[in-house]
């Protein structure tokens, strides 16, 4: 494993992290029946979430640059594995950032500042618009884990056929 996949790794990683912990609010709003405890306990989390410091905010956008920075980097290798594996993890990986930005962002905003908000949603259906996105996401960055997973089995399985071969030619060559 070289130094981009361990940053791919590194930062799917971090944001399944991430996105665990806000799976202990999104499932008591997405697979429960809202309650109000629910309802103020997700307003409470999500709020200190996005009044966040902006260094917080920053370092997870930059872990999104670095994402693509290092599938970037493994692409450019541009081999077959590269190409299936390193290709489609990349448009996993900018997927997941499309949802990010087009589904949670606005939802975020919308429970935050309701009075605010352009959205013509009420505030339970963007608490579980927040939750449904986060989900997605969770999907999608997993996804990106068995791609990675996926290719380097492929590797592995690779080198075994090639030891294998390399094997046969050596006791052809000695029975000879």
């Amino acid at each position: 494993m070289g130094f981009r996949q361990a940053g791919v790794l590194a930062t799917v990683g971090f944001f399944l992290g991430v996105l665990c912990m806000c799976f202990t609010i999104d499932y008591r709003i997405l697979h429960l029946k809202i309650t109000p405890e629910a309802t103020q306990d997700a307003t409470h989390f999500y709020t200190l979430f996005y009044n966040a410091p902006p260094a917080i905010k920053a370092f997870l956008h930059s872990m999104m640059g670095i994402g693509i920075i290092c599938l970037l980097g493994k692409l450019h290798k541009w081999d077959e594995s590269a190409v299936w594996f390193d290709g489609s993890s990349l448009a996993v990986f900018v997927f997941a950032i499309g949802v990010y930005l087009s589904v949670t962002i606005p939802a975020l905003k919308a429970v935050v500042n309701p009075a605010e908000a352009d959205s013509e949603l009420t505030f339970d259906q963007n608490l579980g618009l927040l939750g449904a996105g986060n989900t997605i996401i969770a999907g999608l960055l997993l996804s990106v884990f068995h791609v990675q997973g996926g290719q380097e089995y492929a590797k592995r399985a690779e080198a075994r056929e090639l030891a294998a071969s390399e094997k046969g030619k050596t006791k052809a060559a000695k029975s000879e």
